[in-house]
């Protein structure tokens, strides 16, 4: 038991190191490229830290422990919100994380909402239900891979068209720019090689921690489902812990909530490689229990939607009600989670 723990921390800071160099590079690139840090940090930084779960998971799926692989992706999106607000709890700048400066992230914030929604709906569903598939993936995962991708595409017209506006006004401001940038295209391309190099390192570190929360699993004896709502979604959350710290102190707020909304969409479309690789319909083989915690993330992503669309005058330090309710809903959907699954 003790050297499991201490190969599950190991392969931890393995993927939290990668975390750091993602954070600084996804940074680099939305700066350099002119895309911005909320489309950089809603698609490609969250892809890439969603890439332990995609990982973790297959290796889970193949091993025939599916409800610890549907455990993690819906308890990493849990996880991110409880990382998000607890975040928000501890920030110190002037401008509030959730506020309406950040209400464009409500668009990634509300995809993210029905991507949940439906894959919960498929738990309850999908053994009651005729089994509907198509190249080996079932309707339900069709359904959440067209609903991403309008969404994503959604995502990238609204900050086109942001980011055309904020061009018009700086060349109304500014009469004369610098000229052309070779250290900026010097700078995109170590940031690319960079952010190449953290994401593989998370792809490869990742399958270990299967097999390690496998045997947790079985040792500790609280089954798949709580193990992979908590101890696999802690550690293949931790991309997304280190990358929000990071992308904070750099003054990148965009780039950290972002990331956050923008993996928990992403999470949810991984359920389409799971479902390829499954022998027969995956939703039918999951506990319905898994539902608790997509309706905990549903519920806690529209009170951070709240959060960002109410503006408050004053800033109370460590008292932000929108965040303290946010870890009120998942903590007790957690408990909840372990009664269900003991």
């Amino acid at each position: 038991m003790t050297f499991l723990l201490l190969q599950f921390i190991g392969l931890a800071l393995v993927v939290a190191v990668a975390g750091t160099f993602l954070a600084r590079a996804a940074d680099s690139i939305a700066t350099a490229t002119g895309l911005g840090r909320m489309l950089i940090g809603s698609l490609l930084l969250a892809s890439v830290t969603s890439l332990p779960e995609l990982s973790v998971d297959l290796s889970a799926v193949r091993a025939g422990m599916v409800d610890i692989a549907a455990g993690d992706l819906f308890g990493s999106s849990l996880m991110n919100l409880l990382i998000l607000a607890g975040l928000d709890l501890a920030w110190r700048g002037e401008r509030r994380m959730f506020s309406r400066e950040a209400a464009s992230h409500a668009l990634s914030a509300t995809l993210g909402i029905v991507l949940t929604g439906l894959a919960g709906t498929a738990v309850l569903t999908a053994g009651r239900l005729p089994p509907l598939a198509w190249l080996g993936i079932g309707g339900w995962s069709w359904a959440l891979l067209v609903a991403y991708l309008l969404g994503a595409r959604v995502l990238y017209l609204d900050q086109r068209i942001s980011a055309r506006a904020d061009r018009e006004v700086a060349q109304g401001e500014v009469t004369g720019q610098p000229s052309p940038d070779e250290p900026h295209s010097r700078n995109l391309g170590w940031a690319v090689m960079t952010f190449t190099a953290a994401a593989a390192v998370l792809f490869f570190a990742g399958p270990q921690l299967a097999h390690v929360a496998g045997a947790l699993a079985d040792r500790s004896g609280l089954g798949g489902t709580f193990v992979g709502t908590t101890l696999v979604a802690v550690t293949t959350s931790l991309p997304e812990l280190v990358a929000s710290i990071t992308a904070l102190r750099l003054g990148a707020i965009d780039l950290a909530i972002g990331n956050t909304f923008g993996s928990n969409a992403f999470n949810m479309i991984l359920f389409v490689p799971l479902d390829a690789i499954h022998d027969g319909p995956l939703f039918a083989a999951l506990s319905p229990t898994h539902a608790v915690t997509a309706m905990a993330v549903i519920v806690a992503t529209a009170i951070a939607v709240l959060g960002q669309l109410y503006q408050a005058r004053r800033r109370v330090p460590l008292f932000e009600p929108d965040a303290l309710l946010m870890i009120f809903v998942l903590v007790g959907a957690l408990t909840l989670v372990y009664h269900l699954s003991s």
